[in-house]
């Protein structure tokens, strides 16, 4: 109700806004004009008269001449006739009484009804949100992109978040085009690749190595290309090439590289070596390292052990490492899982599974 009564008050004043003018007559349009100011006129030369400003010949002559026109105005006035807008004012007021609040009404039932339906979700703006679930912003990009097709910078979005949601064939053709729009590079080329490894299942297949040869021939130092090259080679049977590989990528790596461990394993898993040698610049930097990061570090190199081991189960010692570590470590869980794979894998050699027992008797895993 109080916002019909705010609406009907504006009403109203619009209606007063227009009759307000037409309700003046005629003689209120003119009183105010010449005559007034020529009476005001002969007025102030009686002033300047008394005052001494001005003489009396001048003051008569004056006189006279604002006289002449004085009653020239008078004259125009009368003969004006009282009633000429007289019919224009009236419909004036009857189309401000009725004609305006009908257009205001129909104007509203219109446009501004709650009973209207919805308008559809393609009308409405698409500004992303970023609380929207994932799929309804690729949505979003791809209605774009439908009308965009040659925007390289919307295809380098959507790309990596349809190979992350797993929609693999369309993140081919979105790298594709990203490729297209933005121009070749090694980056570009190892993302295609690996969506075509996606869509493979993880298979490096021969037109995801073709893109991987590109990305390493335009930028031979590329790590995804590289790494995928040597998985290549591994799931090829050429054990000894994808060592090779990875022993390159790691000999010309920084220390802090975050790809390292995870190329670090895949050497170990080929029977590469266990690790390479660290400088002596990484050890003074692991002496400065935090307690954080030092831990780290050291949770890494038994995740390498363990996954060593799993390949190569008959090193003793190294199972002994493994457990000790966990047990250092407070993991007691994983120390007894790590016996349990230990003694599965020496289990048909009876010399070595005494050696294990014989390792473990002050650990407190004997049993």
């Amino acid at each position: 109700m109080t916002l019909w009564f705010v609406f009907a008050l504006m009403t109203v004043a619009a209606i007063f806004a227009v009759l307000w003018p037409l309700s003046r007559g005629a003689s209120d349009a003119s009183g105010g004009t010449e005559a007034a100011v020529y009476t005001d006129q002969l007025a102030e030369i009686d002033r300047d008269v008394a005052a001494g400003l001005i003489g009396s010949p001048e003051a008569e002559a004056a006189r006279v001449e604002i006289g002449r026109r004085l009653l020239a105005a008078v004259d125009s006035v009368r003969a004006a006739p009282a009633q000429s807008n007289l019919r224009l004012r009236r419909a004036s007021a009857i189309l401000a009484l009725v004609a305006l609040p009908i257009a205001a009404v129909t104007f509203y039932l219109s446009v501004g009804s709650p009973q209207l339906g919805d308008f559809p979700l393609a009308s409405r703006t698409r500004v992303a949100d970023a609380n929207q679930p994932l799929d309804n912003l690729v949505a979003q990009v791809e209605a774009h992109l439908e009308k965009n097709p040659t925007d390289g910078r919307g295809w380098n979005v959507l790309a990596p978040v349809l190979a992350r949601l797993g929609r693999y064939d369309e993140a081919i053709r979105a790298y594709r085009n990203s490729i297209t729009y933005n121009g070749d590079s090694a980056e570009r080329r190892s993302d295609l690749g690996e969506a075509l490894m996606g869509s493979a299942g993880g298979v490096v297949t021969s037109e995801a190595k073709a893109e991987f040869e590109r990305a390493v021939a335009q930028k031979p130092d590329e790590p995804k290309a590289s790494y995928f090259l040597g998985l290549a080679a591994e799931q090829d049977g050429r054990q000894a090439d994808a060592a090779a590989i990875w022993r390159g990528m790691l000999e010309k790596a920084p220390a802090e590289a975050p790809w390292r461990p995870l190329v670090q394993a895949a050497l170990v898993r080929v029977g590469g070596p266990n690790m390479p040698a660290l400088s002596n610049d990484t050890m003074t930097a692991a002496k400065d390292m935090s307690e954080a990061d030092r831990g780290t570090m050291i949770r890494g190199m038994v995740d390498r052990l363990a996954i060593r081991l799993k390949q190569n189960g008959d090193d003793v010692e190294g199972w002994l490492r493994l457990v000790r570590a966990y047990m250092v470590m407070g993991d007691r869980d994983k120390a007894v899982s790590a016996l349990t794979d230990a003694r599965q894998a020496v289990a048909n050699d009876a010399e070595r599974l005494r050696q294990l027992n014989e390792g473990l008797k002050n650990m407190g895993l004997d049993g």
